[in-house]
């Protein structure tokens, strides 16, 4: 893949073409060009930097109170050209604090006194608490962290894990926990907004740095912990079958049970009984989270995710037993770290294990997914692999989900129509669809590159299937070779860092060596609609015209069928290339013997907000 990373001198005689661009830019964002911390060809600029924060974390918990209790190091090097006299902390369990602002409603038995601080130190000095914490934000005075350096922090932190408002972390029964956002975090300082003070409401996501993660997890003996990382003490926890479960499994395509009915009845799964402390270790990741449970069985496969260093991928489901799907979930999750290194975005799997827990809601960390249990097959599927995609955006490129959840989201969502059919070829994925095309051209319709924090009835079709239509679309007009080619130009570029809307849509023009603004700004920047219609059917002996009208403004694909008097039928497609001149008509021109019948405008992922004139009939 490292091929994608050096162009010839023809793409980058291509990318000083781009040296301004007409996509308009906030002043905020046009700075960094300015700064040389990113560049107009898509690439990191020369001076680009980011900050560095990473923890050793020791946390217990305790489910008997559903307390989570513990003590961090953090180690944060200041990167960045700038003198910083202060940190912002993240505490993201504040959403659940009384009184605390949130988008999501919270149940009156889950608030909390939010997260109790204490012990601060900063360089082995201790300090006061701030005495002001506003949400999920705390700013924390410390002595001037110059360019380059390193500053080092400690403190204790405790809160109590929600149990009946599950908002991707809490309690799922009795003996089963999903624990994420559990430790007090340093927000991300970048070359663009400075320190990350958004607030973490419950809708909007999340912007981390990416960290080295060193984390021991205390529970009761009864418990299996499944976590970010490598567990580096599997033979201390685990009695020694398991252990060679596990390593089984690592090197094997077949579904291996690690524990079974069986196991689960007798117990005794741990080499202790009243406790076990499990240690992680998790490099180069923006987040780090765990689950545990004492009645889960545990399925685990591999498979081989890079065919040149022979690398493979464990591919985890702990579940419980009563929920049926579960069984095939599995396979649904190897087939699609499979499919997304050898198919799309066909780039090798970065991580060493995928784990998916069986808990209440539907969503990704770090070698992690917390999927909810559902009856329906094609559900399942869809749910598995938009879930495990995420590995790729936002973790392997550390996209600011908080402003543009879309650099996420959209990626999930093309992800999940492309991988789907590949699971299971009877099903036809098109999440997203129905939202869009109703809310397309109404009021509360807004440009996709609203910051993600900014929207309401928006959010939803801004963040899912609008931006995954344009992926669509441009993969459409470039092909499958050359729009790989561009995208794995901006993975090779971004990996590991922190790439803003802009950074994607030049890598893409560099990438595929073709400029293509004109339609990121009609697609990700200008308000507008999709909507084609049939103008004009004529016949002239064998040769036939079809006229084809944008009467929206959002370019979309052209996808035709013909119908002949003798019930066969053809297909007729125009990517969006044929709108790129602003045109607002297409001609469709074919020889045929055949007598055309009746005509039909549209397909599944084609957007359309009204389709009253999609369909001709030749009289």
């Amino acid at each position: 893949m490292r091929k994608y990373c050096m162009l010839p001198l023809v793409l980058i005689l291509f990318q000083q073409a781009f040296a301004q661009s007409p996509l308009y830019m906030p002043l905020t964002i046009k700075k960094a060009y300015e700064r040389q911390t990113r560049s107009y060809n898509g690439a990191p600029g020369a001076r680009y930097w980011q900050n560095k924060a990473d923890y050793d974390i020791r946390v217990t918990f305790d489910p008997v109170t559903n307390g989570v209790s513990g003590s961090e190091q953090i180690r944060y090097v200041n990167n960045s050209p700038d003198t910083l006299r202060a940190v912002n902390v993240k505490l993201f369990p504040n959403l659940f604090q009384k009184g605390a602002v949130r988008n999501m409603a919270v149940s009156a038995e889950d608030l909390t006194d939010g997260v109790s601080l204490k012990n601060l130190k900063v360089n082995g000095v201790a300090k006061p608490l701030p005495t002001t914490v506003k949400g999920t934000n705390m700013n924390i005075a410390i002595p001037d962290l110059y360019p380059g350096q390193t500053a080092q922090f400690e403190l204790n932190f405790a809160y109590i894990l929600n149990e009946n408002t599950h908002i991707r972390t809490g309690s799922v029964d009795t003996g089963a926990y999903f624990i994420a956002y559990f430790f007090p975090r340093i927000a991300v300082y970048d070359d663009i907004n400075g320190w990350d003070q958004i607030p973490y409401l419950g809708m909007q996501e999340f912007y981390n740095d990416f960290s080295d993660f060193r984390v021991a997890i205390t529970v009761p003996g009864s418990y299996q912990v499944w976590a970010t990382g490598d567990l580096k003490n599997t033979a201390a926890v685990y009695k020694d079958k398991y252990v060679q479960r596990i390593a089984a499994a690592e090197k094997s395509n077949e579904v291996i049970a690690v524990i079974d009915s069986n196991d689960v009845k007798e117990g005794y799964i741990t080499q202790r009984s009243d406790s076990n402390t499990w240690q992680f270790e998790a490099v180069n990741v923006p987040d780090f989270a765990f689950a545990l449970a004492n009645h889960y069985q545990w399925n685990a496969t591999s498979v081989e995710v890079d065919h040149t260093t022979k690398r493979r991928t464990r591919v985890d489901v702990a579940f419980n037993a009563a929920h049926a799907d579960f069984f095939d979930v599995v396979h649904y999750a190897r087939v699609t770290v499979d499919k997304m290194s050898h198919h799309f975005p066909a780039w090798p799997f970065p991580y060493p294990h995928e784990t998916v827990f069986d808990g209440l809601d539907q969503m990704e960390y770090p070698m992690m997914v917390n999927d909810n249990p559902l009856s329906d097959k094609t559900q399942a599927i869809e749910l598995t692999d938009h879930e495990v995609f995420h590995t790729m955006f936002p973790f392997y490129m550390g996209t600011n989900e908080t402003q543009y959840a879309w650099m996420d989201e959209g990626w999930a969502t093309i992800g999940e129509w492309i991988i789907s059919p590949l699971i299971d070829s009877s099903i036809v994925d098109d999440y997203g669809m129905l939202p869009y095309n109703y809310i397309a051209g109404k009021q509360q319709d807004l440009p996709i590159m609203t910051p993600s924090n900014q929207t309401t009835d928006a959010y939803v079709t801004n963040s899912y299937p609008k931006p995954a239509l344009g992926y669509l679309y441009v993969k459409d007009m470039l092909g499958d070779s050359l729009f790989l080619k561009a995208l794995h130009h901006y993975i090779a570029q971004w990996h590991g860092k922190h790439p803003q809307p802009y950074d994607f849509f030049y890598c893409m023009n560099t990438g595929a060596g073709r400029n293509m603004d004109w339609f990121w700004k009609s697609w990700f920047f200008d308000n507008g609609y999709p909507d084609l219609g049939i103008t004009r059917v004529s016949q002239k002996g064998k040769e036939a015209n079809i006229e084809i009208t944008s009467i929206g403004t959002k370019p979309v694909p052209v996808d035709v069928t013909v119908f002949f008097d003798d019930n066969s039928s053809t297909k007729l497609h125009r990517s969006i290339a044929c709108w790129e001149k602003g045109n607002k008509t297409v001609s469709l021109t074919f020889s045929s013997p055949k007598k055309i019948k009746k005509v039909t405008l549209g397909s599944t992922w084609v957007a359309d907000v009204d389709k009253h004139d999609n369909v001709y009939e030749v009289k």
